[in-house]
């Protein structure tokens, strides 16, 4: 995982202010004292685990879940449905659109069979992808939680927005497959 602050904040505050009220968080994952941090911001049950932990959860009672350094796939996203609850979020890095524009083509194509949103969003050099069941990241963005966050570097309520925004050849050549 790549130890920045933008990393940080982004990773975990686009999806827990885009989610209404996630009572229940995993970050799965390799996780660094500064996305702690940051994940202390928030209220609910938030819990660090690894993979293999991930794989063993049996009850569907996740709301957010946050994939630091893991790649998705077909056996991954089976085991986000069985515990994601039904108005979910995940959110995992990708490539870049131009260091890998099939990697990230891969990735939404393959969460956006099962989301209702789909979207990638970039921040420093980094890209990641926030999928949900019910919550649009732009439009659903709960303002008194975005605005009211301290002690930040990087994440804003302005950057939680404009980071879903792409270059019209990069937005033209994800339109159809981004569920926006």
């Amino acid at each position: 995982m790549k130890e920045n602050q933008a990393f940080n904040e982004m990773m975990v505050h686009i999806p827990l202010c885009t989610h209404k009220e996630a009572k229940n968080v995993s970050i799965v994952g390799t996780v660094s004292e500064g996305l702690k941090k940051e994940a202390s911001k928030h209220t609910g049950n938030i819990e660090f685990i690894d993979l293999a932990t991930f794989n063993a959860k049996n009850e569907k009672d996740v709301d957010v879940l946050i994939f630091t350094d893991i790649n998705m796939d077909q056996i991954l996203l089976a085991n986000i449905q069985r515990v994601l609850n039904n108005d979910g979020i995940i959110t995992f890095a990708t490539e870049s659109f131009h260091k890998n524009e099939e990697k990230i083509k891969g990735d939404l194509k393959l969460v956006s069979e099962h989301f209702w949103i789909a979207m990638p969003f970039k921040f420093g050099h980094n890209t990641a992808i926030l999928a949900s069941k019910k919550y649009h990241p732009t439009a659903d963005i709960i303002l008194q939680r975005s605005d009211l966050l301290n002690d930040l570097e990087y994440y804003s309520t302005e950057i939680h927005g404009a980071s879903f925004v792409f270059p019209a050849a990069q937005h033209k050549a994800l339109t159809g497959i981004a569920k926006r």
